[in-house]
């Protein structure tokens, strides 16, 4: 579940990214967050994953609010939420296995549950034979499905994706966005920041709509 009541985020210099902000997405929706280059999209996702701060209002995931917690509580909000980079922000110098096994690693699982989890995420994205290779041998919709095993490997309650199709084609486009449609249907909370307004209208889901920092009415 993720809630915003009255969210604004002003940074120094006095540009407000987001100005009171309200919507709330109940456990296991899947929507699309839309908006104009610098519309507060980044920012939006940001907060939720606490890489900023909100100014004013509240921030909810899974009933915490974020506003109270402390620095050593982050690590464990960013467990339940998986992030999907446009860029992949892939490391290049270690194998397809290490970039999906990293946040298990980080987190401190055991070696053979790594494994295990590892594997079966990239059998769930078709990655099985690339786990030895690494990401410049790889395609760019590879990468990206890459990226998403390594989100979805520590089995969030929430996956954030920011303009995961930017850089691909529109075939590759439909079958990422499928498979986000695929995790939200196992549970999952999805919710994908895009310009690409021809694939929400294909994917039927609830579109928040940000411009210059204020949300307008959703559609849905």
């Amino acid at each position: 579940m993720i809630r915003f009541d009255q969210v604004s985020k002003r940074y120094e210099g006095g540009k407000e990214a987001l100005s009171r902000v309200s919507f709330e997405m109940p456990a296991g929706e899947m929507a699309f967050l839309t908006g104009h280059s610098g519309a507060g999209k980044s920012t939006l996702m940001k907060l939720i994953i606490v890489m900023e701060r909100a100014s004013q209002g509240q921030v909810i995931v899974n009933g915490t609010n974020l506003n109270r917690i402390s620095a050593k509580q982050v690590p464990y909000i960013r467990r339940n939420v998986g992030v999907v980079f446009q860029n992949h922000q892939l490391l290049f110098d270690r194998t397809v296995y290490d970039n999906v096994a990293l946040p298990l690693t980080i987190a401190g699982y055991q070696p053979r549950e790594v494994g295990r989890r590892v594997r079966a995420a990239l059998g769930k994205l078709g990655l099985s034979k690339k786990e030895k290779q690494y990401p410049v041998a790889l395609s760019g919709g590879e990468q990206q499905r890459v990226g998403i095993a390594r989100a979805v490997v520590n089995r969030p309650t929430i996956l954030l994706a920011d303009e995961p199709t930017g850089n691909l084609d529109p075939t590759l486009s439909r079958e990422i966005m499928d498979l986000f449609d695929q995790f939200n249907q196992v549970g999952v909370t999805v919710l994908i920041a895009t310009h690409d307004l021809d694939l929400v209208a294909r994917m039927g889901k609830r579109e928040l709509i940000l411009k210059q920092g204020r949300l307008l009415e959703g559609k849905s």
